[in-house]
């Protein structure tokens, strides 16, 4: 290689919600926002950004899984109360994803991903079965073609969380696993679909059918366990 092409590295765009996240950064560092103050209603802030709601969302729920913001029923999203140099911090960490992050990240996958498919094998119910096997089916058409399947693989993930009927767990997989596909470019993880990814999938389904949490655990952690190689390699 070039070693002056060696020295430059790959541009990165940032996505929406991160734009949002730098801004409030800005807001808090500048004094315009201050610890306890109130943000305006989701509506007011999409319109404001120029962004769909979807994007607001996203880094509010990031924001609040960290601790700076704080969502009240009934009173809305509010600066949490901590002092001004710990938000900065903070959001620096929401905002950086190195090597490191990304091996906590992809370690708190697998323990929720783990505990999600435990709990669809014994909560499931048929409309449950439905909805997995509908995006199954939805995963399987596009690998047929030869397409990337990235959000349906993701919504096959999170069709078993449902199934387990535990919204908290849930809504940390939202947030969790966009940030681990985000970056799978930056850190150039294969995104190739294999026979055995195909396989892990359509067994899982027969697990969590068959009631059996055991064999349905160790089918997820093998199928994660790719992922998890490739970021434990990542700081060695």
């Amino acid at each position: 290689m070039n070693p002056v092409l060696s020295n430059f590295k790959e541009v990165v765009a940032d996505k929406p919600a991160d734009l949002i996240i730098k801004q409030i950064k800005e807001l808090l560092m500048t004094g315009q926002l201050q610890p306890g103050d109130r943000l305006p209603p989701e509506r007011k802030l999409s319109e404001r950004f120029g962004v769909g709601r979807t994007h607001v969302r996203e880094a509010i729920r990031k924001l609040e899984f960290y601790g700076i913001l704080k969502t009240r029923p009934q009173s809305g999203t509010f600066v949490a109360s901590i002092g001004i140099s710990a938000l900065e911090s903070l959001i620096a960490d929401v905002l950086r994803i190195d090597s490191t992050s990304f091996l906590s990240l992809v370690e708190t996958r697998v323990l929720l991903e783990v505990s999600s498919i435990q709990m669809a094998c014994e909560r499931h119910t048929p409309a449950d079965l439905r909805n997995i096997s509908k995006a199954l089916d939805a995963y399987l058409e596009k690998t047929a073609a030869g397409l990337k399947c990235v959000e349906e693989d993701f919504l096959f993930h999170l069709a078993i969380a449902e199934a387990g009927k535990n919204q908290v767990l849930k809504s940390l997989l939202l947030i969790i696993v966009p940030d681990i596909l985000s970056n799978y470019s930056i850190f150039k993880v294969c995104d190739t679909v294999s026979d055995k990814a195909v396989s892990e999938h359509r067994q899982m389904l027969e697990a969590i059918r068959d009631r059996d949490a055991a064999r349905a655990t160790v089918l997820m952690q093998e199928h994660l366990r790719g992922v998890m190689d490739f970021a434990r390699a990542l700081i060695q």
